[in-house]
């Protein structure tokens, strides 16, 4: 559904902003897009009111609690999704149905049947969409035109190490026997102080789940392959709210994908005190012709200081331009009427992937990926 106005600017409505508030925050990166509202349902619990009221102030713009007067009222082009998980694809579909481009966070959704659900509306409204993510960082770009320009010849297989130096909360051990389990939803609303909850939603999420999008639109990226089996092995190992919660924070995962390519990856949230920054996160190709090792943190600076918090990353990235080239790819697909790096149907085939790893790591069997209904 392109424009052929290579200059407008595009409105976007904000769709409940519960989460740390990098999507919406991303969008507004570009200077063809405006954040126009700040929308979700009247019947919200106060905290999501309170926080979707936050981000408004800081933005200077209304919040309305009723998402479909918002959407009809603010002359606005896009919806962007950045509520709890669940959510997700029901906001989206909303947003879809009323005729606007859709902007999603991770993960699309827990659940197949509400990815098949938007996927359908998105398609039969001929809108642009995009599930959020990490693409166009620099160390990426370059081993994408290092693939298509024939660097190692035909790919045979990928491996992604994916380990994020974040907390998730007390480590595993530090319950006692006689205290409660800790409550997912009540210990992700407190972590939002940190910026570690991205899990918000009512159903606990492992990290396969939550961060699993990224490694596997590297490999599906790179590749050009869908998925076709998995087997996995998971595991509850650094934190105790996956423990008590039953969801893993570390996975090996082994991928079988179409053409006889293989793909793996490794994932974790490994703690913030073990990397000097985000995490491990690195990339091994395998071709006819040569290998690649590429580290997603490049480039890079490292800073240290007395006295330098705890928190604080002391290796740095720069160069990064992902959410302007993000939002400059999006704004150049309407424009153009030309598919995303990540739509909804792509992403509903990573949404199967991880779905199919996580029947794996349960039953310790090869499980097919679901095709699309």
């Amino acid at each position: 559904m392109g424009n052929g106005e290579p200059d407008r600017r595009f409105r976007a409505a904000v769709l409940s902003v519960v989460k740390h508030a990098y999507v919406p925050n991303g969008v507004a990166a570009h200077p063809r897009f405006e954040l126009a509202v700040v929308a979700d349902d009247a019947d919200r619990p106060d905290w999501v009111h309170q926080r979707n009221e936050q981000y408004a102030a800081e933005h200077g713009i209304p919040y309305v609690r009723d998402v479909a007067r918002a959407l009809a009222e603010f002359d606005v082009d896009l919806a962007v999704i950045s509520s709890e998980a669940e959510r997700h694809c029901d906001l989206a579909v909303r947003a879809a149905t009323s005729g606007l481009h859709v902007i999603v966070d991770k993960p699309l959704s827990t659940r197949l049947s509400e990815c098949d659900r938007l996927v359908a509306a998105v398609e039969s409204q001929g809108v642009k969409s995009l599930l959020w993510n990490r693409n166009f960082l620099p160390a990426l770009v370059q081993a994408r035109q290092l693939v298509n320009d024939g660097a190692v010849g035909k790919l045979h297989a990928i491996h992604v190490d994916f380990y994020f130096a974040k907390d998730a909360g007390p480590p595993r051990g530090a319950r006692g026997p006689d205290d409660p389990p800790l409550d997912w939803l009540e210990s992700l609303i407190a972590a939002h102080v940190d910026g570690s909850d991205g899990g918000v939603g009512h159903q606990p999420m492992g990290e396969l789940e939550i961060e699993g999008i990224y490694p596997l639109a590297y490999i599906q990226m790179l590749s050009g392959a869908p998925v076709e089996h998995v087997f996995a092995r998971t595991a509850a190992h650094f934190h105790q709210r996956n423990v008590d919660n039953d969801v893993d924070d570390l996975a090996t995962v082994t991928l079988q994908l179409q053409g006889g390519l293989i793909g793996s990856l490794c994932i974790g949230r490994i703690g913030a005190s073990s990397h000097p920054d985000i995490g491990e996160i690195k990339l091994h190709l395998l071709g006819s012709e040569g290998a690649l090792v590429v580290s997603e943190a490049r480039p890079e600076v490292a800073v240290y200081y007395r006295q330098q918090a705890r928190q604080e990353f002391p290796h740095r990235r720069v160069g990064g331009e992902n959410d302007f080239l993000l939002m400059e790819h999006f704004a150049q697909a309407i424009d153009r009427d030309e598919p995303t790096i990540l739509d909804v149907r792509a992403g509903r085939q990573i949404a199967a992937t991880v779905a199919a790893a996580l029947e794996s790591g349960r039953s310790g069997r090869l499980v097919a990926v679901a095709p699309p209904a």
